[in-house]
């Protein structure tokens, strides 16, 4: 008898995993938003992960609200979001939430699979406690758990699920086999089958450390290489034809993986009693990196004998990254809320987002017409996302909306004509 799979938490992550096993698999997703699950029966994927046609080719694919309906599978996946709180502590709020409504509905021979960004233990240490407390199952008797980092890129459309190296566990070795086997019949580009449970919670919180840490040093490197006054890009280019160099970016480090996963290291690493110093200076490097850009925003309309108090500045770009409606985490709210503590009057326009969503996360709205097509003009504008509908734009786009002299601040460094780019 072929298991039934429930994936819980239709987003970024749950999504394209739900439709790849409903090609396959008869497969639930369950999403606690109604307008979510609402738009996906009609074909619409507000995420643009997965177009219409993706969605209908998933022919085993249900979706719903309620977790009475998915109590008849046998295999339960959580893509749940894990944030961190306001002090920059792991928020394990919506993992526990989603394990509790699984407990209730857990019955013997059931595996449980996390994809959640966690640090290592949680799943055999903070998730089991609830599953056996809920249900009054066994673990590794009644029921069992396996973990399946998700390594999503949003927007990527060459990266696909399917064509990402996937890590399996499984909290026995019977069990490990088999979630690597599930995983193995969806994922073109293979699996890795990591000895323990921990081991792969670990694999996949390194990662995006990783990544900030090298990310602080690029950005550490453009502060330094800025004061010296020479190109940033230019340095890079040349280092970068060393073999073995590590081709890397400055920029803002946002969104829902490398800002906020490294915490999860920390905070596991703290109650170890070690304190991760590289990892704790990297996150202050790369939080620091809004303030860095308005201030030479500021500078540069100062050079240019522009008035600071209720100068008008054009933000381009709200989301974390390129052509993509993806808002969590997003750095450029930093430097919108700096500018505005300078005094600006700040507008920002992003194509990717509906001018209504960016109300639900913060307290900043973007324009919902094109600045290019209006009469407005700017003292400043800030590249801050490169959208390919900003990276085609001209200098006489820039200057048409300029007032006097241009200053554009590139924080991607994909226009030639920026007064200064990052």
């Amino acid at each position: 008898m072929q298991d039934k799979i429930a994936i819980i938490g239709l987003g970024y992550v749950g999504l394209p995993l739900a439709v790849e096993f409903g090609k396959q698999y008869e497969t639930i997703g369950i999403d606690i938003n109604d307008a979510r699950v609402k738009e996906l029966e009609k074909g619409y994927d507000r995420t643009l992960e997965v177009d219409e046609e993706g969605l209908k080719s998933a022919d085993k694919l249900g979706y719903t609200t309620s977790f009475d309906d998915i109590k008849d599978c046998s295999i339960f996946i959580v893509t749940v979001p894990t944030p961190i709180n306001s002090a920059n502590r792991p928020d394990l709020t919506p993992i526990k939430k989603s394990t509790e409504s699984i407990s209730k509905i857990l019955k013997k021979g059931d595996i449980v699979i996390y994809e959640s960004t966690v640090y290592p233990g949680v799943t055999e240490e903070v998730c089991v406690p609830i599953l056996e407390e809920g249900s009054g199952l066994k673990f590794n008797e009644d029921f069992f758990c396996g973990y399946s980092p998700e390594r999503i890129n949003p927007g990527d459309k060459e990266r696909t699920l399917t064509k990402i190296l996937k890590i399996t566990s499984g909290s026995t070795p019977e069990i490990a086999k088999r979630v690597d086997e599930l995983y193995k019949s969806i994922i073109t580009a293979g699996t890795h089958l990591a000895p323990s449970i921990k081991v792969a919670e670990a694999a996949k919180v390194i990662e995006n450390t990783q990544r900030d840490v090298n990310i602080a040093l690029m950005n550490e490197l453009a502060m330094i290489f800025d004061a010296v006054g020479i190109d940033t890009k230019a340095v890079l280019e040349a280092a970068g034809t060393k073999w073995n160099f590590i081709k890397l970016t400055p920029g803002l480090v946002g969104g829902h993986c490398i800002g906020v996963d490294p915490y999860y290291l920390v905070s596991k690493a703290e109650e170890m009693g070690y304190k991760p110093d590289l990892i704790l200076n990297s996150r202050k490097i790369n939080n620091n990196m809004g303030k860095f850009i308005a201030d030479k925003t500021v500078k540069f309309m100062i050079d240019s004998d522009k008035k600071i108090k209720a100068a008008s500045v054009l933000v381009l770009g709200l989301t974390f990254k390129e052509n993509c409606p993806d808002m969590r985490n997003t750095k450029v709210v930093d430097i919108i809320d700096e500018l505005k503590e300078f005094g600006c009057n700040v507008d920002v326009y992003d194509p990717w987002v509906d001018p209504e969503e960016p109300k639900k996360y913060f307290k900043h709205s973007q324009l919902d017409y094109n600045p290019f097509e209006a009469d407005k003009k700017y003292d400043a504008i800030v590249l801050a996302v490169a959208h390919k509908q900003f990276v085609s734009l001209s200098r006489e786009d820039f200057e048409k909306i300029s007032n006097g002299e241009l200053v554009l601040i590139d924080v991607k460094s994909v226009s030639k004509d920026a007064s200064w780019r990052l």
